[in-house]
């Protein structure tokens, strides 16, 4: 079972990969806020940003493509979502991917407020990032020691300033998401828990402190 409740055996692959490729958005644009330095979003060039990480964002696909078992046609929706092609960055989006928890201050683009959404965002879609991605390792019923090592590593590089740490998200995907995959009352099978279990275990010998 996912965090939200719903049972791995009801994701198709498409429905996997967009719980991925979601939150990756998400990635994307705060990484270019948090490279400007200035949280200013007039400041904040997307393309840039990309070009410049090209590599790194090759790695992290072909590790999530590795670890869920993508096709071609699958992988293709990370491009389809226009996240990986360059394009404005909004406060609405930032509001968004920080899941609303500053409000809507009347200086929402403000470096201050910009900062604070990107802060927040960060750990929320990295976390989700790792979670999607173990989820559909699972599903894929990839060996949790590759999967780990080739989709674990959800920030690809990405880590301008403010970025948390693989450490730090590994412990908030504990609370956040596995907590409810292995709690009594859940509708994990008991295969699902032991997959889970494994993939935290690895993840925790890679990236643990």
């Amino acid at each position: 079972m996912t965090g939200d409740g719903r049972p791995v055996e009801e994701f198709t692959a498409e429905l996997l990969a967009r719980e991925a490729f979601g939150p990756l958005g998400g990635v994307v644009e705060i990484g270019a806020v948090n490279a400007t330095g200035t949280w200013r979003l007039a400041d904040v060039s997307l393309g840039d940003f990309l070009d410049g990480r090209g590599a790194e964002v090759d790695v992290l696909l072909a590790g999530v493509r590795s670890a869920c078992a993508f096709d071609s046609t699958t992988m293709g929706i990370a491009w389809d979502l226009g996240w990986l092609r360059p394009h404005d960055v909004t406060a609405a989006s930032l509001l968004l991917w920080s899941g609303g928890l500053t409000g809507v201050p009347a200086e929402l683009e403000s470096p201050a407020v910009v900062r604070h959404m990107c802060q927040v965002g960060a750990d929320l879609q990295l976390t989700r990032l790792l979670h999607a991605s173990v989820t559909a390792a699972v599903t894929a019923r990839t060996e949790a020691k590759r999967g780990a090592r080739t989709g674990g590593r959800t920030d690809g590089g990405l880590r301008p300033l403010g970025w948390p740490r693989p450490s730090d998200v590994l412990r908030l995907w504990r609370v956040a998401h596995l907590v409810h995959v292995l709690r009594p009352g859940s509708d994990a099978s008991d295969a699902g828990r032991s997959a889970f279990r494994a993939y935290e275990h690895v993840l925790t010998a890679t990236f643990g402190d």
